[in-house]
């Protein structure tokens, strides 16, 4: 039965660490493995990863321009006169929009906007509708949902 007390790791787990600097017996003597003389054998050889030798570093050389927020929304816009050209009673979502071409991708958000005519009594889903568009959907017996998200 194992004791707590006697518990350890197993053969080769526990690497010891290397000494340098210690003689020349250990075979890491004299200058610690950094080799001759130079930039990296001083002490304080640490430099930045982007370290270029004192040179201009490349995020600084190249010019930096505007602001890219990264949780910027990005809206596809379908006005309400280009529903029109669907038939009565259908049920219009971004996959329908996309497949239709009136916007680039299903993922992503969707605004109907309210300029043109609608004569269609039409279903809408998107994730906003300005206040003229809701109108005019609503106004030819069609109903609007808000999808979130």
């Amino acid at each position: 039965m194992n004791e707590l007390s006697k518990l350890s790791p197993p053969e080769g787990a526990h690497k010891a660490r290397k000494r340098v600097g210690r003689g020349p017996g250990s075979g890491t003597g004299k200058t610690a493995g950094r080799g001759q003389k130079g930039q990296k054998a001083r002490a304080a050889s640490k430099k930045p990863a982007a370290f270029e030798g004192g040179q201009m570093p490349i995020y600084r050389r190249v010019p930096k321009r505007g602001f890219n927020p990264w949780n910027r929304r990005v809206w596809s816009v379908v006005n309400v006169a280009d529903l029109g050209d669907f038939d009565s009673g259908t049920v219009i979502d971004a996959e329908l929009l996309a497949a239709e071409g009136l916007i680039r991708s299903a993922k992503g958000w969707v605004k109907i906007l309210g300029d043109g005519e609608l004569d269609v009594k039409l279903t809408v889903r998107a994730h906003k509708f300005s206040k003229s568009a809701a109108a005019k959907i609503t106004s030819c017996g069609g109903s609007i949902e808000v999808i979130g998200g």
